[in-house]
């Protein structure tokens, strides 16, 4: 299951040697949805390797606001803590797993 990541446990959830990939999303968010099985999915099956996890934006102002999250959903790509990528719009399981893999 993907991690619920908050403005809270944002900075803790960085802090890994493991690639990170933020989804942000929002309940109303048509496009969100369609993703979301995607991202649980990438959270199974990179369960050990690498850190998924979901921040909704509308229970979190500081993270979004930070990078600059305009438009959802947004998929953010962390290694070492720090961005090297992000795919913005609904994108397909193996465009997603195609930048998870490149971090490993």
């Amino acid at each position: 299951m993907a991690l619920t990541i908050n403005d809270a446990n944002f900075a803790e959830t960085l802090n890994t040697d493991k690639p990170v990939m933020v989804d942000f999303w929002a309940t109303w968010c048509g496009p969100c949805r369609a993703i979301a099985p995607v991202v649980e999915e990438l959270a199974q099956e990179y369960e050990g390797k690498a850190v998924i996890g979901k921040c909704n934006v509308d229970e979190c102002d500081d993270v979004p606001m930070k990078y600059g999250i305009r438009s959802i959903p947004t998929l953010l790509f962390f290694k070492n803590g720090e961005l090297v990528d992000r795919l913005v719009g609904a994108s397909s399981k193996s465009a997603i797993a195609q930048k998870i893999d490149a971090l490993l």
